[in-house]
């Protein structure tokens, strides 16, 4: 999409690419992924501007999780592009582009269970643009989530579910990430759990960091994020300002009718 008259259809429905497009952090260019005869992505060409938050929403199977791990090298594509702050990393290891900018919030968080909050957090500050940072990036999740610090020292396998998940974003934030993908950060959680963490994501984008929030429930995704694409059997069929988002579209695009 990086033609400003470029236009995303579904059903019927033609939304022009909105006038704020103008700082790309990242596009994903005609993606495919693979899992052996069955097609998990595919033709998948979507655009996130520095600074936003976007939802991806789809069914379960919609290829959702697969264009997370591909973003972050954990599957390669068999077809496509992945360019990062305008440089190509479709080619590069995990840990390179961690390195460039890029966190994950994983799925089931893996949080390290026997080690402590603080031990949980500085983990993931190995990195040398980290290190020289840690004060003042252990404030910063602090003050996104302010009972991490009251249990800095607690073991992280005693946590609840929500903290558990609070320390899963603050890892990933520990690693000075200029875009963070959180899969599926609300599963099982409480609504009330689900406020606070959306609230720390809206937090962390004024930051000017780019969140991309992966929810299987459309009714999460829109209250969390700023902008929502829609996966339907590995494409990517619907894009549209939240703020601009037609219901009525967008349950045909989730549900592919």
């Amino acid at each position: 999409m990086s033609n400003p008259s470029e236009r995303s259809h579904v059903v019927g429905v033609t939304r022009m690419k909105p006038h704020w497009c103008d700082s790309t952090i990242l596009t994903i260019s005609c993606l495919d992924v693979l899992y052996g005869d069955f097609r998990a992505l595919s033709n998948v060409s979507m655009t996130i501007e520095r600074g936003r938050t976007m939802a991806i929403v789809g069914a379960n199977g919609s290829g959702k999780s697969t264009l997370v791990k591909a973003i972050a090298g954990l599957l390669k594509p068999t077809r496509g592009a992945i360019t990062f702050n305008g440089q190509d990393v479709s080619s590069l290891p995990p840990h390179e582009r961690v390195e460039r900018g890029i966190a994950v919030v994983p799925e089931g968080r893996r949080i390290f269970r026997h080690l402590s909050v603080r031990e949980n957090l500085l983990v993931a500050a190995h990195l040398k643009r980290c290190r020289n940072k840690l004060k003042e990036s252990l404030a910063r999740v602090y003050g996104l989530f302010p009972v991490l610090e009251e249990r800095s020292g607690q073991m992280g396998g005693t946590l609840s579910g929500g903290e558990q998940q609070m320390l899963a974003i603050g890892r990933a934030l520990m690693a000075a990430p200029s875009l963070i993908l959180c899969d599926e950060i609300s599963m099982g959680l409480s609504p009330a759990v689900v406020t606070v963490l959306n609230r720390g994501v809206r937090e962390i984008s004024r930051t000017g960091v780019t969140v991309m929030l992966i929810e299987q429930e459309a009714a999460r995704g829109l209250a969390a994020a700023e902008e929502i694409h829609v996966m339907f059997k590995g494409e990517a069929v619907l894009r549209v300002p939240t703020a601009e988002c037609d219901r009525e579209a967008l349950c045909k695009a989730y549900f592919g009718t």
